[in-house]
């Protein structure tokens, strides 16, 4: 009635790829906690800090996609988070440095990581400004405020629908909390 040597393959194959998943998870957790790790220190102004915590995190996200390959690592939703995670924190770095947000060079990663992350970036800028107006910078408010809309500028373009669209809403409302934060600056010059 059955093939014992097909059932054993099925069974074979499961045991390998639930192996594989766990490893997964387990390594991308730890990229997820050392991205959160990383925008904690860039916030506390711990630029070296966050510099060796980034490049360990690459290391762990490109020994993950050689271990696995991309196309077995993408399927797990603990990649996409710890991916996602890592895009903020790296464009964070990047925007605390000086710098524009940019396609990562090192590590492949998928678009809605690219995207999501960008749009979770937005907060960081603002939980930023917030920082800054504390310390009297209210010129650094200013500028989070025009990347951010910089940032909204372009994502508008897309149509983006589930998971994206409610990244792309909480971006927008990060817009407004950073518009409402220069407006009460204004007021109070």
């Amino acid at each position: 009635m059955i093939n014992k040597k097909f059932i054993q393959k099925l069974k074979t194959e499961y045991v390998k790829h639930d192996g594989e998943r766990r490893q997964i998870i387990s390594q991308s957790n730890n990229v997820l906690h050392s991205s959160k790790r990383i925008i904690f220190a860039l916030h506390r102004g711990d630029m070296e800090r966050a510099e060796k915590l980034l490049a360990e995190t690459e290391e762990a996200l490109m020994a993950l996609e050689k271990k696995f390959g991309f196309n077995r690592i993408i399927q797990e939703g603990a990649y996409k988070a710890g991916a996602e995670e890592y895009v903020e924190a790296k464009m964070y770095f990047r925007i605390t440095a000086g710098k524009k947000v940019d396609k990562v060079i090192k590590i492949k990663l998928a678009q809605e990581s690219y995207l999501a992350g960008i749009c979770d970036l937005t907060g960081e800028m603002v939980r930023r400004a917030i920082n800054q107006v504390s310390k009297g910078n209210n010129k650094e408010a200013e500028e989070m405020k025009e990347a951010i809309n910089q940032i909204m500028a372009e994502l508008v373009e897309f149509d983006f629908t589930g998971y994206l669209r409610t990244k792309y809403d909480q971006a927008r409302s990060n817009l407004r909390k950073i518009e409402h934060i220069i407006y009460e600056i204004k007021i109070r010059k």
